[in-house]
């Protein structure tokens, strides 16, 4: 958009510059319009006149205003290069450093479009960081949405694997990657087949996508046994995957933009994460943070919170922790499974914010969240990703 303004402004003032030296002397009408019919150059004039342009200032006077308009081009392109260029060092360093997370012999090519800082798309990059699964990360615009245009499920994250192959959902994602890194003979194109899309119509009338199956994997009875060793862990797993999405999920936004002064900071945190605009990052921030403080008090009704709804995610939190015990280290045991990485993806985008370190403070989950922390930033679930 501003090279575009830029040319147009450039293209006004050679306009106006050509016609001042066409001008007989003297006077304000250039000779072209002695010879030639006269026609608008500028909507809104119609035909037979000129509107848009102050052909009557005279030569001196077009002159300088070809001149203003010249530079006032010349500095939106200077401008526009400018930042064409930045754009291209700033990828050119983030490709520099993409190798930096090891890929297994699978050599998928993973492309993440996410918003940094929703809890769905955290889910998704824990589970590819702990299983070291190299992925490019594409930040989506969360207004206009441009980088995702091309499809027509229009939420994030969307992981696209090698081009041409899209996974959607981050439960759908996850336990489709981890079907495929353990299973031994099925395509990922298969195992996505298991994991069907269903169309429905909620109560307040929207249409609504969901996925069957999305807390399985498509395993043989061989390898679900290699990965769910103790009676009933499959089990546990799958449920509490389930509450991450449909209770866990839903304490973030009334914690986070609990207050007004916690809104603005939790929008400020937005804007610096995300892809937004100068002027979009502004409305974000107070405008955003105006209706997500209001969002979040209607969303404390509908999900029965308590007034302080730091309780309640001091609950759930401890809660987690119970289920853990204290003779595990993770939910997996001596390692995480795909209920650790969830629950572990879920409560990292508070990282940051007063709510995260009042949970930190106020809860008993500290040491499992620091031993996630570890795992996921070394990989250590690489050697599970065999294949």
């Amino acid at each position: 958009m501003a090279a575009s303004c830029a040319r147009s402004l450039t293209k006004v003032g050679w306009t106006i510059l050509e016609s001042s030296a066409l001008r007989r002397p003297g006077t304000g009408v250039p000779f072209s319009a002695c010879r030639m019919p006269r026609r608008s150059y500028y909507g809104g004039g119609g035909t037979g006149t000129r509107s848009g342009l102050p052909w009557s200032l005279g030569a001196g006077g077009s002159r300088a205003l070809g001149c203003a308009f010249l530079l006032g081009g010349g500095v939106g392109i200077y401008h526009t290069v400018k930042l064409y260029w930045a754009q291209q060092r700033q990828l050119a360093q983030e490709q520099a450093q993409a190798p930096s997370t090891p890929s297994t012999s699978a050599s998928l090519s993973l492309t993440l479009y996410q918003y940094q800082t929703c809890p769905f798309c955290s889910k998704v990059r824990a589970f590819l960081d702990y299983h070291g699964l190299a992925y490019h990360v594409v930040e989506v615009n969360p207004v206009m949405r441009r980088e995702i245009k091309w499809s027509a499920y229009r939420k994030v994250p969307i992981l696209m694997v090698d081009e041409h192959l899209q996974l959607n959902d981050s439960s759908v994602i996850i336990s489709s990657l981890k079907s495929y890194v353990v299973s031994k003979g099925s395509s990922l194109s298969d195992i996505l087949r298991c994991y069907p899309e269903m169309k429905s119509v909620n109560d307040s009338g929207k249409e609504v996508t969901e996925y069957n199956n999305k807390y399985w994997l498509m395993l043989s009875q061989d390898e679900t046994a290699a990965v769910y060793p103790d009676k009933g862990s499959q089990k546990e797993e799958m449920k509490w995957r389930q509450w991450a999405d449909d209770w866990l999920v839903h304490l973030i936004s009334p914690n986070v933009y609990r207050s007004t002064g916690e809104a603005l900071a939790s929008f400020d945190y937005i804007v610096r994460e995300g892809k937004f605009g100068t002027l979009e990052g502004w409305f974000a921030k107070y405008v955003g943070a105006a209706a997500m403080f209001v969002i979040a008090k209607r969303l404390k009704s509908r999900h029965n919170l308590q007034d302080d709804v730091r309780q309640d995610l001091y609950k759930a939190v401890n809660n987690w922790v119970a289920a853990i015990g204290k003779k595990r280290k993770f939910m997996g045991g001596e390692q995480p499974n795909l209920a650790d990485l969830a629950v572990f993806g879920v409560l990292r985008v508070m990282e940051g914010l007063q709510a995260f370190d009042d949970m930190m403070a106020n809860t008993k989950v500290k040491p499992w969240y620091r031993r996630m922390e570890s795992a996921t930033r070394n990989h250590d679930g690489l050697s599970q990703s065999s294949r």
